[in-house]
C-alpha cells in the first residue's frame, strides 16, 4: 500500500465528509487491507453516472490495496428506504430485486476490478434472522433518535404517516456493518444518518467503529437537481455511446468541472491544467470532448469515445447544420423541466404546440442530431442543446 499521506490525498478527493479522519489514519496505520463497504439497493435496473461517484471511490480504495465489499441490499430493497422522500417508498418484490441485482453486478464491473471485489447480499444474514432477533435489534435504537433523521422529522412535524417498517431500514443497514465487520462505509450525503447508525451498532456489538465517508450527490444535466431517472436529467451507464457522448456535450461549461472532479480518473493537477487552458482561451467544448471520450471509453471500451466524438463532430460541424446557429435562452417551468413542444414553440421553430406535435410525429424534429420520437419528452434546466425542425429551422437552446 502507498504511504498514508498520498493515500489520504486520493481518498479526500471528491469526498464530502470523513467521520472521523483521525480514526481513518489509525486504521491505515494498521498496515492491513481495510474492509470498505458500500451498499446499493437494487431499486431500478440501471445505474447512472450519479451512482458511479460512490463506485469510483470504491475503486480508489481498491487501487490502494484495500478490500472492497459491494453490498447489494436485496433485503433492504424490499423494505424501501424513503431517504429524501416525503412519503413511504413502495417496497419492491423479490423478483424485481433479483433482476435488478443481476444487472447491477454487470454494470459495476465496468469500474471495479471483479477479481478484487467481494459481492455480498444482505439477505444472507437478515434472511435467517428470527422475529425475536429483529426485536432485539430494534431495542438498540430509540424513536427519539430515529426522529433526528431529517425526512422522518419533517414528516412527523407535518403529520404525514411514517410506517413502523421504515424505522427498521436504518437499523438493518447499520447491522450490515456489524455482519461484515466493516472498517469503512461509504455513502451519499443523504445516507449520513444511516451510516452513523451502523457506527453506533458496531459499538454496541463490541466491534471497532467504522469510519463513515460521504460523497457528494452529483447534479444531473440541469446542473441543479440531483441526477435522477425520474427527473429525466440522467446519463445511464448502459446508454449507447453516441447518446452518452451527446448528453455530456449538453452540460454547461461550469458543470463540466464538477463532472471532471467527481467522475474523471485524471489527477487533480491535470484537471487544474485544463482549467488554466480554458482561462487562457481554449474552447471549453474541446475540453468537454476529453471528458466525453474518457467516460464513453470507460463504459463502452477503449476507442468507443473517439468514435462517438467523431460522430458528434460529423453531425454538427461538417455541413449538416449552419455555422451561425441562433442562440436562444428559455426559462424552465416550476419543476425545472421544459416540454419539447413548448421549447419548439418558444424558440420560434414552430408556430404552435400542435405543429410541434405534428412535426415530431412526422419525424421532422431532431435533438442533438437524433430524431425525437417521444412527444412527451422534457428537457431539464441547465441543458444546452441544438434543436432542428426540418432542414432549415435550427437553434441552440439553453434552458435556465
Amino acid at each position: 500500500m502507498r504511504d498514508i499521506e498520498s493515500a489520504l490525498r486520493e481518498i479526500r478527493r471528491g469526498t464530502e465528509e470523513i467521520l472521523v479522519e483521525a480514526e481513518l489514519i489509525e486504521k491505515l496505520k494498521l498496515g492491513r487491507p481495510l474492509r470498505v463497504k458500500a451498499g446499493f439497493d437494487p431499486t431500478a435496473p440501471d445505474l447512472h453516472l450519479g451512482h458511479t461517484v460512490l463506485i469510483n471511490k470504491l475503486r480508489t480504495f481498491q487501487e490502494l490495496g484495500h478490500e472492497v465489499i459491494f453490498l447489494i441490499g436485496d433485503f433492504t430493497g424490499m423494505i424501501g428506504d424513503p431517504t429524501g422522500k416525503s412519503a413511504t417508498r413502495k417496497p419492491l418484490t423479490r423478483e424485481q430485486v433479483t433482476e435488478n441485482a443481476r444487472t447491477y453486478q454487470e454494470q459495476v464491473f465496468k469500474i471495479l476490478d471483479p477479481e478484487r471485489t467481494r459481492i455480498e447480499f444482505n439477505s444472507r444474514w437478515m434472511g435467517s434472522m428470527s422475529s425475536a432477533d429483529m426485536i432485539t435489534l430494534a431495542s438498540r435504537h430509540t424513536v427519539a433518535r430515529m426522529l433526528e433523521r431529517d425526512d422522518f422529522s419533517k414528516r412527523y412535524g407535518n403529520q404525514q404517516p411514517i410506517a413502523i417498517h421504515e424505522f427498521l431500514y436504518p437499523l438493518v443497514q447499520g447491522y450490515d456493518s456489524v455482519a461484515l465487520e466493516a472498517d469503512v462505509e461509504l455513502g451519499g450525503t443523504d445516507q449520513k444518518f444511516n451510516l452513523l447508525v451502523g457506527r453506533e451498532l458496531q459499538r454496541q456489538y463490541g466491534q471497532p467503529q467504522q469510519v463513515v465517508m460521504t460523497v457528494p450527490i452529483l447534479e444531473g444535466l440541469d446542473g441543479v437537481q440531483k441526477m435522477s431517472k425520474s427527473l429525466g436529467n440522467y446519463i445511464g451507464v448502459s446508454e449507447p455511446a453516441n447518446d452518452m457522448f451527446g448528453k455530456l456535450m449538453s452540460i454547461s461549461d461550469t458543470l463540466m468541472w464538477r463532472y471532471f472532479e467527481l467522475l474523471s480518473f485524471r489527477p487533480m493537477e491535470a484537471i487544474a491544467r485544463l482549467k488554466q487552458d480554458v482561462a487562457d482561451g481554449r474552447n471549453p467544448r474541446d475540453v468537454k470532448f476529453e471528458l466525453g471520450v474518457e467516460l464513453v471509453d470507460r463504459f463502452h471500451g477503449a476507442g468507443a469515445g473517439a468514435l462517438a466524438r467523431q460522430a458528434f463532430i460529423e453531425r454538427f460541424q461538417k455541413g449538416q447544420l449552419p455555422e451561425d446557429i441562433e442562440e436562444v435562452r428559455l426559462a424552465a417551468q416550476e419543476d425545472g423541466m421544459l416540454p419539447i413542444a413548448t421549447l419548439l414553440k418558444e424558440a420560434g421553430l414552430v408556430a404552435s404546440t400542435s405543429e410541434a406535435y405534428r412535426m415530431i410525429q412526422q419525424g421532422g424534429v431532431r435533438l442533438e442530431g437524433e430524431r425525437v420520437e417521444d412527444r412527451a419528452l422534457r428537457l431539464a434546466r441547465g441543458q444546452r442543446v441544438v434543436v432542428q425542425v426540418g432542414k432549415r429551422r435550427v437553434a441552440r437552446v439553453e434552458i435556465f
